[in-house]
């Protein structure tokens, strides 16, 4: 697959033809004539855990290391995303056979893997009881089988929502919706509030420690400007990260699934792709072969000022009826 979006037949097309006023978050924003909204679609199926992304993403944008210590989650020293890691490659451990790997594996068995490891010794691995290959006891004693352990992998991201809260709160505008129906944080405009921490479903956006202000993913707003991909698609080998058109990612993120259905992988799932979700479809999304809450993404998120309009109402109406009530009383005292 190429790695350029400047030959997509969405981007050829005039703008009347790709804008959506009615829908698109750039339009909404005010942008009256923009490019088409472009994302990420994240196919973690084909992750590697290379974590080639998160160096690109540091790289690029000058991120702060977040330091060299173990954090005792497998491979994961990132642990997630924050101020100083706008990409977070996670490992998830899993004793649960590789989808399709055996068709006679089932996925409801309880295999303990590490049983046997008082079996191993430094001998050599020809005369070792256990290895790093050898497969795990099966049940009750049954002959070992392949395939009972698995390693779920996946790069995420600030999802760009399309309703997105951090906007929403923001009181000094450093918070900004782009041309590219993208959110960014604009670092001179920010005074440290963090109103836009707590406001994140994702637990995204963060502040970083040596100066207050936030920062997150900007989708690396000026490497699209002048037509490039951003740092971490353009650095992944696999493809697992894909870049482009939203909408075109989203049908190809379908046939993807379909694909992995047909093939067996029956886990297989889209997350965040749907506009009728409750932050309106985010502008990153991925494909799981679990469910959300394994890979630490919540499973149904709903913009934070959703009810603020409806909240705002009700204050005023209780304004209202407390000024009634103060004047009935001054009015009742005076007669």
């Amino acid at each position: 697959m190429g790695k350029t979006f400047l030959g997509s037949p969405a981007l050829r097309a005039s703008l009347a033809e790709v804008t959506h006023a009615d829908t698109d978050p750039a339009a909404l924003s005010g942008h009256d004539e923009h490019p088409p909204r472009m994302g990420f679609f994240t196919d973690t199926s084909v992750c590697i855990g290379c974590k080639a992304c998160e160096v690109a993403c540091k790289e690029w944008n000058n991120v702060p290391e977040t330091g060299f210590g173990l954090s005792g989650m497998s491979y994961d020293n990132t642990v997630g995303l924050g101020a100083d890691a706008w990409r977070h490659v996670a490992f998830i451990e899993q004793r649960k056979p590789v989808a399709a790997q055996l068709a006679e594996v089932g996925r409801d068995r309880d295999v303990d893997l590490l049983a046997g490891a008082p079996a191993g010794s430094g001998t050599p691995p020809t005369e070792a009881a256990l290895t790093p290959t050898t497969p795990g006891p099966g049940r009750e004693g049954a002959p070992a089988e392949p395939g009972e352990f698995r390693w779920l992998m996946s790069s995420d991201v600030c999802k760009h929502c399309t309703h997105a809260a951090c906007l929403d709160v923001c009181p000094t505008g450093a918070l900004v919706r782009t041309e590219f129906g993208t959110v960014i944080v604009q670092e001179d405009v920010c005074n440290g509030c963090g109103y836009c921490i707590p406001a994140c479903p994702y637990g995204v956006i963060d502040q970083r420690e040596d100066d207050g202000r936030a920062f997150k993913c900007t989708l690396c707003y000026d490497r699209l400007s002048v037509g490039a991909e951003p740092a971490c698609a353009k650095a992944c080998p696999t493809d697992s990260i894909q870049f482009g058109v939203l909408d075109e990612l989203r049908e190809r993120a379908e046939q993807r699934v379909q694909r992995l259905h047909d093939a067996g992988v029956t886990d297989a799932r889209l997350y965040g792709h749907r506009p009728d979700d409750g932050v309106g479809g985010d502008g990153a999304f991925f494909l799981l072969l679990d469910a959300p809450e394994v890979y630490g993404l919540p499973p149904d998120p709903v913009v934070t000022t959703r009810d603020l309009p409806a909240m705002w109402k009700h204050v005023g109406m209780a304004a209202v009826s407390l000024l009634a009530m103060v004047a009935g009383a001054v009015v009742g005292r005076r007669s």
